[in-house]
């Protein structure tokens, strides 16, 4: 079987070599990409999912071109790192949908969408996944299409649920991040006792009008307990009732969650981790917390 593998994969490297495409980058120099249409055609050829074609690809240095401007930040080892990672995203609206939006395009091999929600008028001012034409549809659906749309090599599963404390266990195992888009403080904390217990890394993010916060939590952390207490008693919702959701703010914290996502996955750069991140945008003023001291 062994043998029969590597013949395989000697004729993918040759058809690559066939169709791949001399590119120059900013600075002059001479490197070579693939279009995501030539992957799709030597995938089907030899029926081997998508991603397999990217990184054999990309482990020539063969860049598919969707990837292409990743470079410079990532070298194609570690996009292919993205390639094979899992992530899990909690929660479907103007924070949810604009990471799954990001992740996909940056190319995370692996993502599960968890939210009952169905798509109504008042989302329409922040929810990239929301259009006037898709109002009434289940935000599962329309987060499926979308990633599909945007990057046909993703493998993408929902679950249209609301989680809780005997469930979300199946929704995160397996995943090498988990992704805090939640919009109540009861459901923020059973996410983090999940991942507490499967020990998986946990990026929380919340929004209330021009507020927004940021927090990663690795399983040894306290985590939610240095910004609200202990879970005893909390309300419902946060402030966010009192002060709505504007367009801008989502986004700016969906792509502070994006990037810890990255961070996580690539071991690279300083999390916000027993930090936390608190802008304020209509003020213009960013805060950060150290919430315990440094030993």
């Amino acid at each position: 079987m062994e043998k029969v593998l590597k013949d395989i994969e000697k004729k993918i490297l040759q058809e690559l070599t066939k169709v791949k495409t001399e590119s120059r980058d900013f600075l002059g120099k001479t490197g070579y990409t693939v279009s995501a249409n030539q992957i799709k055609v030597i995938a089907n050829r030899f029926l081997v999912p998508n991603q397999e074609i990217e990184v054999l690809a990309l482990r020539e240095k063969i860049i598919p071109e969707r990837y292409h401007r990743n470079l410079g930040v990532f070298s194609p080892a570690e996009q292919i790192k993205l390639i094979r990672s899992k992530v899990t995203i909690i929660g479907l609206g103007g924070l949810g949908g604009t990471i799954l939006e990001l992740l996909a395009r940056v190319g995370i091999g692996e993502l599960v969408v968890v939210d009952k929600d169905i798509i109504g008028e008042s989302n329409l001012n922040r929810q990239i996944l929301s259009r006037e034409t898709n109002l009434g549809e289940e935000k599962i659906k329309a987060a499926l299409e979308r990633v599909k749309e945007i990057n046909s090599s993703i493998q993408v599963t929902g679950y249209a649920v609301f989680i809780n404390a005997d469930n979300v266990k199946e929704f995160i195992k397996g995943a090498d991040v988990v992704v805090d888009a939640l919009d109540n403080l009861p459901s923020r904390f059973v996410l983090e006792e999940a991942c507490r217990k499967l020990k998986i890394p946990l990026v929380h993010g919340a929004i209330a009008g021009f507020n927004g916060q940021l927090m990663t939590i690795f399983p040894e952390d306290k985590g939610l307990e240095l910004i609200y207490g202990t879970r005893q008693g909390l309300p419902e919702q946060g402030s966010e009732i009192r002060w709505g959701a504007p367009t801008i703010t989502p986004t700016m914290i969906a792509s502070l969650e994006a990037q810890e996502v990255i961070k996580i996955l690539l071991k690279r750069g300083e999390l916000f981790r027993n930090r936390l991140l608190y802008l304020d945008i209509e003020n213009g003023t960013i805060e950060i917390l150290n919430l315990v001291e440094k030993e």
